[in-house]
């Protein structure tokens, strides 16, 4: 089972005319945890949840995703909220998160992780806030000898209240995971300086982690492992509504099509045909989600359509 640990909220979307907005659960780890359930990957989440009509609707929905809550910690505390702002279909996040149920997560709620739990998937804003940045890390640096460890850190630099210090915690987090799949703009952020992305990638890939995924929008993704492997993947044609949820759908798909192939286990190398194959899929459920509205991955049976091959 793979289990998904960091924020679930409220995406609060602008309607077509941008004159009100629409509730849609969402959040960075809440996505791929969705995503996951749908596609029929035995999946749980760990987060704090609040007992507020959203908090409500979070977990109906992760239940209706075939996602197993029970880890979850509930409090009186109100939901993180996020305002969207959409611009040519590119979205833009303001964050309602001080004293929420997410935010004031803490170390002493940390569970004990069920044996059948081999993997854990962490990343979003729920790494630099706190109390529950120090939870994640605490819980994510506890598990790393015995489980894979799959992180993306999704950065959203205008919610960062102390840069430095979240950057030393990437760090760490980065040198105890297996799996790093970060974005272009992400790994800019995280790696300035005028070096080639390529080379930053291999650069994160020495600190640590035995496989890093690259996402470069239309360019495609390519991927990296510490025995040599050098991998590439193009991304499939779409009709983009919004990104809302994309690379958060990616990460569900090579994450499900590792485990599918067996490969998702600790020390296990990913071969390349095995990491490209992971990608294409990770970019198959990532068009059928920017082409339609909010964060809505698709199901396993919108996969198992005839879809086009593409080039290698």
């Amino acid at each position: 089972m793979i289990t998904c640990c960091g924020e679930a909220l409220i995406d609060m979307i602008p309607s077509p005319n941008q004159h009100a907005y629409t509730p849609h659960c969402g959040g960075s780890v809440f996505n791929t945890t969705i995503a996951l359930g749908r596609l029929n990957i035995p999946t749980a989440f760990f987060s704090g949840l609040s007992s507020d009509t959203f908090g409500d609707k979070i977990r109906s929905t992760l239940a209706k995703c075939n996602v197993d809550s029970s880890l979850c910690v509930t409090r009186n505390n109100n939901t993180t909220l996020t305002f969207v702002t959409l611009t040519n279909g590119e979205a833009k996040y303001a964050f309602y998160d001080d004293q929420t149920a997410g935010q004031l997560l803490s170390s002493a709620d940390l569970p004990d992780i069920p044996q059948n739990i081999t993997t854990l998937f962490f990343g979003g804003i729920s790494l630099f806030r706190e109390p529950c940045g120090t939870a994640y890390e605490t819980l994510l640096l506890r598990e790393a000898k015995t489980r894979v460890i799959a992180i993306d850190p999704n950065i959203r630099v205008a919610a960062i209240d102390d840069e430095e210090q979240y950057r030393a915690r990437l760090s760490r987090l980065f040198a105890a995971s297996d799996i790093v799949r970060v974005s272009d703009e992400d790994l800019h952020w995280i790696l300035p300086g005028t070096q080639t992305l390529e080379t930053k990638a291999l650069s994160l890939l020495e600190s640590g982690p035995s496989t890093v995924i690259l996402t470069r929008g239309a360019d495609g993704a390519l991927g990296f492992t510490s025995e040599g492997v050098r991998a590439e993947a193009p991304i499939y044609p779409a009709k983009i509504q919004d990104t809302v949820a994309a690379g958060d759908t990616f990460n569900a798909g090579v994450l499900a099509e590792l485990w599918r192939s067996g490969f998702l286990k600790k020390g296990r190398a990913i071969p390349a045909d095995v990491l490209v194959s992971a990608m294409r899929y990770g970019a198959l459920a990532a068009s059928i989600t920017v082409s339609r509205s909010g964060a809505n991955p698709p199901w396993l049976y919108e996969l198992e359509k005839p879809y086009p091959v593409l080039p290698r």
